[in-house]
């Protein structure tokens, strides 16, 4: 072969487009979409950092719209219309951002996060800090690391010009660490959303790389008071004394472990105080007891949550609950009461076409296919606040663990490969 053939191939083989395995999959369209993402990749990770910097503890209000502030204005860097939603003063919440974008073209998109964390100024864990792959930092994970998916995702779509015409709703609370009382204002502006939308998104931190939630539980607490006769200790059991209210307190949370355990069903006594008396403080977070050992325990307080996967299965615990309460020893009595009961998100079928829906755009990108998350092993979240209206899949933020630890990080290997994900499913939803 002489030169002027070989000089031809190189040439050639030079003006070949360089393509990745999944881009015969994808559109032009989702092409430009990815390679946008590769593109701002750093500066994604220079966003969460800033973010991350910034306080925005639940009872932080001003720190909570300080970040707000930022997410507010690169959401209408894209066109999004914005709103801050003030919550009244006696609830000491820092409120929510509302942004949307109106359209006719594709699905109505509902997108959930909360820009608030666990970590209050008087927290010693603050900044961000990478060591190799691991980035740690108040936020990271829980879930400052969704939002800034999410809005990387969003702004890849309008670098492309693909969020012309599109429906979205974007709803960032303030306040999910602690939600807000009473729910009905403080959730009000993301059940409306969801009531005219089609389908509801939320970045509340990734459990797996390829896993999403298409259920999570709800909650609600419990308190258990048991009062006994005073006695001599040596009398204890016997029929004028009774067995005191401490073993009373056994006797029904034994019940409780036996006879209530089903799938998804969990029942935890988080506090407990005992004695010749005993109280809890007005928080219920702490509590104080004085007794002696020679006199029969004549009081007893117990707090616990309850978690379910349905409204049905919470109401059906809180009966047999009532029933092991009232089938009291001799000389005790005991009562149990009830607060909150949040709702439930459930495995509904619209659910489990969401995540066939998610599946596959992760598997042009060659990512593989996307299963369903065990929701026995995260919490309750405000998606539980909206499932009775709208289809809705959880979990799409990004990848890490500690969440509520002074620990808390993200994989940033993951990082990339999630906010291209993501950005491909929106783009699909909001088309078609």
């Amino acid at each position: 072969m002489n030169r002027k053939n070989i000089f031809s191939l190189v040439a050639a083989a030079i003006s070949l487009p360089v393509t990745s395995p999944y881009t015969q999959k994808l559109t032009s369209q989702e092409i430009a979409i990815v390679k946008n993402i590769e593109k701002n990749h750093g500066e994604s990770i220079k966003f969460l950092e800033t973010t991350v910097n910034i306080n925005s503890g639940t009872n932080n209000t001003e720190g909570v719209k300080k970040v707000g502030a930022i997410y507010k204005k690169m959401l209408e860097n894209m066109g999004f219309t914005t709103r801050w939603v003030d919550m009244p003063p006696e609830m000491k919440r820092g409120g929510h951002l509302v942004a949307e974008i109106k359209g006719k073209k594709g699905k109505k998109l509902l997108i959930n996060s909360h820009m608030d964390t666990v970590f209050d100024l008087n927290s010693p864990f603050q900044k961000w800090t990478v060591k190799d792959s691991i980035a740690t930092g108040p936020g990271t994970n829980d879930t400052k690391g969704g939002i800034m998916a999410m809005l990387y995702a969003l702004k890849a779509l309008y670098e492309t010009g693909q969020l012309k015409d599109r429906q979205i709703t974007i709803v960032i609370h303030g306040d999910e660490e602690s939600a807000g009382s009473p729910v009905e204002i403080s959730r009000k502006d993301l059940v409306d959303a969801a009531k005219r939308s089609d389908v509801a998104l939320c970045f509340e931190s990734g459990k797996e790389f390829n896993s999403a939630s298409i259920a999570r539980r709800g909650g609600s607490g419990w308190t258990l008071k048991v009062s006994a006769r005073q006695y001599h200790s040596g009398q204890i059991f016997s029929d004028s004394a009774g067995p005191g209210a401490i073993y009373e307190t056994a006797r029904i949370l034994h019940r409780f472990q036996n006879e209530l355990q089903e799938k998804y069903l969990t029942f935890s006594p988080g506090i407990i105080v005992g004695g010749a008396e005993a109280s809890l403080d007005s928080t219920g977070l702490r509590g104080s007891a004085f007794g002696k050992s020679n006199i029969v325990a004549t009081t007893c307080v117990v707090k616990g949550d309850l978690r379910y996967i349905s409204i049905e299965q919470m109401q059906k615990a809180r009966e047999k609950m009532l029933t092991i309460v009232k089938e009291g020893f001799p000389h005790t009595q005991a009562e149990i009461t009830f607060t909150g009961g949040s709702g439930a998100m459930p495995p509904t079928e619209g659910n489990e076409r969401l995540l066939k829906i998610l599946s596959k755009p992760s598997q042009d990108l060659g990512q593989g296919e996307v299963t369903a998350f065990d929701p026995a092993l995260r919490g309750g979240g405000d998606m539980t606040q909206i499932a009775p209206y709208i289809d809705v899949i959880d979990g799409l933020g990004l990848v890490g663990g500690n969440a509520h630890a002074p620990d808390e990080y993200i994989n940033l290997n993951y990082v990339e490969g999630i906010i291209k994900r993501m950005a491909v499913f929106m783009y699909r939803l909001s088309t078609n």
